[in-house]
């Protein structure tokens, strides 16, 4: 067996707890064929009841797979979608949990960080996950500062903070992988700041020169250095200039790669998302979602240091 397949089975093993005759899902599209079938090709060798199914890559990540699809989702037991475009936030996904599916998403997944991202001891990254999380849903106020010029409040008072722990065992349970975040619908109307990324942008890569945007009452009004998200956010109208999420990295293993599947996991980073939050405790439903990483910041909840210098201070 070669890495990639060594990489899928323990991933199918240990962070899906896939059983002998369980009903399993393996969503790919063009783009991602190779690893989808490998994905259904281990399952079967491991005696599930494997179904592959292909769509069309969707625009963007976070826009809905067909209806058809959406309905084989909700009668799963065990599913991954390793997509050129992310299903995380969409209803498909939601409803799949709720009806008693484990989910994993994959979206832009490569062979490279399949097996580097697989590789991390996920007990460690689920208690650092666990803790962040708390700290998050017990906050009420984050600061987001960089020496690039991030210096951003969110509030995050009333909301709940969730853990990416790539531990997926129990019916209902969702996760990236690789996985290794925890992150928080922020209050909504309430982000106020400039947010300057520079590490990379969903739906962009990695940031040649950095792009800086302009937050008031919890919407990104102004964006500067890149024509490409200007235009995202025109397609999509209003509701993808949300504050959407604050996230934080957990996992040693990720590397900073243009892929936003592993960028926002890099231990000691902190992201932020505009566009849809619906399907983690936010009101802003949109068919996108895209995570801005922000390298070697400085976060702050409640006055307390929590990233600083690339490092985790918990």
């Amino acid at each position: 067996m070669d890495e990639m397949r060594k990489a899928i089975a323990t991933a199918l093993k240990d962070c899906m707890a896939l059983k002998q005759g369980e009903e399993f899902l393996s969503i790919g599209d063009e783009p991602s064929r190779e690893i989808a079938t490998a994905f259904w090709e281990v399952a079967k060798e491991m005696n599930a009841e494997s179904i592959y199914a292909e769509i069309i890559p969707r625009s963007s990540h976070g826009e809905e797979p067909p209806p058809a699809l959406a309905a084989m989702m909700a009668r799963a037991k065990c599913i991954v979608a390793p997509t050129s475009r992310s299903l995380s936030h969409t209803e498909a996904r939601k409803k799949a949990c709720e009806a008693g599916a484990r989910v994993a998403t994959l979206p832009g997944i490569t062979k490279d960080i399949l097996i580097r991202g697989l590789s991390a001891d996920y007990k460690t990254i689920a208690q650092r996950t666990v803790q962040i999380r708390d700290i998050l849903t017990e906050g009420k106020i984050a600061h987001i500062q960089s020496d690039k010029g991030t210096d951003l409040r969110l509030s995050l008072e009333g909301m709940a903070g969730h853990a990416d722990t790539g531990i997926i065992h129990d019916p209902g349970n969702f996760s990236n992988l690789p996985a290794g975040e925890a992150f928080i619908a922020p209050t909504a109307g309430r982000a106020e700041g400039i947010l300057v990324v520079d590490g990379s942008m969903a739906g962009i890569g990695m940031v040649e020169k950095t792009i800086t945007l302009t937050i008031e009452k919890g919407e990104a009004v102004k964006i500067e250095g890149s024509r490409e998200l200007e235009k995202i956010m025109e397609k999509y109208g209003r509701k993808a200039r949300n504050i959407a999420e604050l996230g934080v990295g957990t996992n040693d293993r990720a590397r900073l790669s243009g892929n936003v599947l592993e960028d926002e996991k890099v231990l000691g980073t902190v992201h932020v998302a505009v566009g849809d939050n619906s399907t983690f405790g936010g009101s802003v439903s949109v068919p996108v979602h895209l995570d801005g990483i922000i390298r070697n910041p400085v976060l702050t909840v409640d006055g307390k240091i929590v990233v600083k210098d690339g490092k985790l201070q918990i």
